[in-house]
């Protein structure tokens, strides 16, 4: 697949399968291929699912850790293959109410190389029990919905199941 400046969203819960189902998309594409990394191994649980992600990948990825300035990261690796940012929920947390969602958008709808970008679902849960958390619940649903309305494909990833959101087969605003 050689479509430049495609962007593609993955998400789903926590361990659905959306990081190997983004790893499979980007397959889609000729090499080279550069993972962002938004995590940071800030204890011994999180090193090991960060090398569990390392092991997996194999050597065929070149990779790019930067946990906060997402947008200057995707503006200095566009034009040298297909990105794979790992992942939005965790990159929204690390900047701590401090993410311009707009500017990530722009970023996005610029791009020459394809972006496949990992998200969680967060709103299917329980309702959380404090304001700072309803308010990142909310903020973090807005991000998904930006992201999902340029994106060209979005994709759910349900028990290890991929499941095509976008393009859906059949257009529902003409149903409505």
């Amino acid at each position: 697949m050689t479509e430049s400046g495609r962007i593609i969203l993955v998400t789903g819960g926590a361990r659905s399968g959306k990081s190997a189902l983004a790893e499979r998309l980007v397959a889609r594409y000729s090499r080279p291929w550069t993972y962002i990394a938004t995590a940071e191994p800030r204890d011994d649980e999180m090193r090991e699912r960060i090398h569990a992600h390392q092991y997996r990948r194999g050597d065929s990825w070149s990779c790019i850790e930067e946990p906060t300035d997402l947008c200057r990261v995707l503006r200095a690796s566009d034009g040298k293959g297909v990105r794979l940012v790992d992942c939005l929920t965790l990159w929204l947390a690390n900047c701590q109410g401090a993410a311009d969602i707009r500017e990530l958008v722009t970023t996005l709808r610029q791009q020459s190389c394809p972006v496949v970008l990992v998200t969680n679902e967060l709103g299917q849960g329980i309702v959380p029990d404090n304001a700072m958390a309803r308010a990142f619940r909310d903020q973090h649903g807005w991000m998904n919905q930006a992201v999902a309305e340029i994106a060209h494909e979005v994709w759910m990833a349900v028990s290890g199941q991929p499941l095509r959101l976008k393009p859906m087969r059949e257009n529902i605003d003409e149903e409505i």
